[in-house]
């Protein structure tokens, strides 16, 4: 997708209410937005979806909603205080602001476009004959762009990991990397840059309380592990999901909602019996890409990107990437943390924070399989790849949001053909049997055609039209957004035929 496809979907995401600037008539807020009817209603259902597939799917997995202030010596006990920071480099010239780290990723992933090009021309040579495996271990220019790749990372994580910014920097350099707004090679040292808020809790400045916006859910699931525990008498394996708001000062907040500085996660952490942790880590990238999958973009819109630099909590850590606008990004982090975080809080509350095992007869402290997924990112994820410009047999052309039915901001609009004769009173009876189960919009204004074009702007996924048969046979016609084709049932049987259409079971039965 092009820059100019890109900028499609900022300013259709304004227009048809979905997402605006935070703050706008003062010029707004950087990287801070706001979520107009459409986009609200879009973001509960992704949420909802989620949240379904987690809680009510898995009888071992329940939720909580943590509080977002937390006690100062949970963020040193999680490595946030100390460890909590982002590589930052400047322009000299053009004045902006990057991550370093982020700059040589773009650069490596500039050389797997060339290996995926590589491979598309030979597909389009070799046909159903193609082996891709034996081409991409034997073609020489793509074993070459895979090695420098691998160098290329495996130098990064190691000059990261031992904080020798001097070498970031010198390998920007030898890589000849370009500020992408301006060009210029004129580049600062690299700064290691602390992303967290800090913020006060006390009734006067002199006697406040030092506490930090949380950067993540993870922290208040690990320090209510017991009380979960306990409380719905859990036994190990189970989960603890939660959908809450996090606050990362990111260096570089760009792209859209795609990397806010106010966000919303939704994580699950998984406990499990220590030595079964990579059973369950391959089982959850399993479980979380068939979850992704059921929406139905399709698979080339997903890849797992396992990291070469692990977190200093991880034992393994993978992503499940999105073919974003702006090329493939991290959508969902799926990582085994071990008894790190349990064992930190351990340490620092002096609370014991071990599960008695009565299967083995052992208490232990859990190791822990986490999958966090950011609610915005996964909204633009959908938004971004529901947004076509289709050009019909006829010739003419619509802008159409083929968004997942199941998660549509309104999931019908009902339309009298004509705003006399009795037609809108029928047409409000239907809603108001209807707005029990499913968001429902009414709509009188313009012609048919420019309402149904309307509608498939913002993704409702079907129309009922209102039409003077229907005062001689109670019979509607419903339209289907993404093939165009209308059908004439009767009223008594609209609620069940379009409550099949959203039934979670034929969603999420993978």
């Amino acid at each position: 997708m092009s820059d100019d496809q890109f900028k499609n979907v900022l300013s259709h995401a304004k227009e048809y209410g979905f997402v605006f600037p935070s703050s706008e008539i003062y010029d707004g807020l950087s990287a801070v937005y706001d979520y107009g009817p459409n986009g609200v209603e879009l973001k509960r259902n992704i949420r909802d979806y989620w949240w379904h597939a987690m809680t009510r799917l898995h009888q071992n997995i329940v939720g909580l909603d943590a509080a977002i202030f937390m006690h100062p010596a949970t963020w040193k006990a999680s490595g946030h205080v100390d460890a909590f920071n982002d590589p930052l480099i400047d322009n000299k010239d053009s004045k902006k602001r990057y991550r370093a780290d982020v700059l040589i990723e773009d650069y490596t992933e500039k050389l797997e476009q060339k290996v995926q090009k590589e491979i598309k021309k030979a597909r389009k040579r070799f046909g159903d004959d193609f082996d891709e495996a034996q081409f991409v271990s034997t073609h020489p220019r793509v074993v070459k762009y895979r090695k420098q790749q691998k160098e290329i990372l495996q130098r990064m994580v190691k000059s990261l990991e031992n904080n020798d910014l001097a070498d970031v920097k010198a390998l920007i350099e030898e890589l000849d990397i370009a500020d992408p707004v301006s060009g210029s090679k004129n580049w600062t040292d690299v700064k290691q840059f602390n992303l967290m808020f800090g913020t006060k809790l006390g009734a006067s400045a002199e006697n406040a309380t030092d506490l930090f916006l949380r950067p993540e859910t993870a922290q208040g699931i690990f320090v209510n592990f017991l009380n979960v525990q306990k409380t719905m008498r859990l036994k190990i394996p189970f989960g603890i999901a939660q959908t809450g708001k996090a606050f990362r000062n990111e260096i570089v907040a760009r792209q859209f909602i795609f990397r806010m500085r106010e966000f919303e996660q939704m994580e699950m952490q998984f406990f499990v019996r220590p030595g079964t942790q990579m059973e369950w880590f391959e089982k959850w990238k399993e479980i979380r890409l068939k979850w992704h999958k059921s929406l139905g973009f399709g698979d080339e819109y997903y890849r797992f990107h396992d990291h070469e630099k692990l977190a200093h909590y991880a034992d393994a850590a993978t992503d499940i990437e999105f073919k974003f606008p702006f090329g493939f990004k991290e959508l969902e982090g799926i990582h085994s943390r071990t008894d790190f975080d349990l064992s930190q809080h351990e340490k620092y509350s002096g609370k014991k924070m071990q599960y008695f095992d009565p299967e083995i007869n052992e208490r232990y402290t859990p190791y822990v399989i986490e999958t966090s997924i950011g609610l915005d990112r996964m909204f633009l994820a959908v938004f971004s790849a529901a947004l076509q410009d289709e050009t019909l047999p006829d010739g003419s052309t619509r802008v159409v949001m083929k968004i997942p039915a199941i998660l549509a901001p309104t999931k019908v609009a009902v339309l009298p053909l004509l705003k006399k004769d009795g037609l809108p009173e029928i047409a409000r009876q239907i809603i108001d049997n209807l707005k029990w189960d499913f968001k429902v919009q009414y709509d009188e204004k313009d012609a048919i055609g420019r309402r149904y074009r309307r509608q498939d702007a913002v993704g409702t996924p079907y129309c009922v039209t209102v039409d003077h048969q229907t005062k001689d046979d109670d019979t509607v016609t419903v339209r289907d957004r993404d093939t165009m084709e209308q059908i004439r049932i009767p009223i008594a049987e609209l609620q069940q035929h379009i409550a099949g259409k959203f039934d979670l079971r034929n969603w999420l039965n993978l």
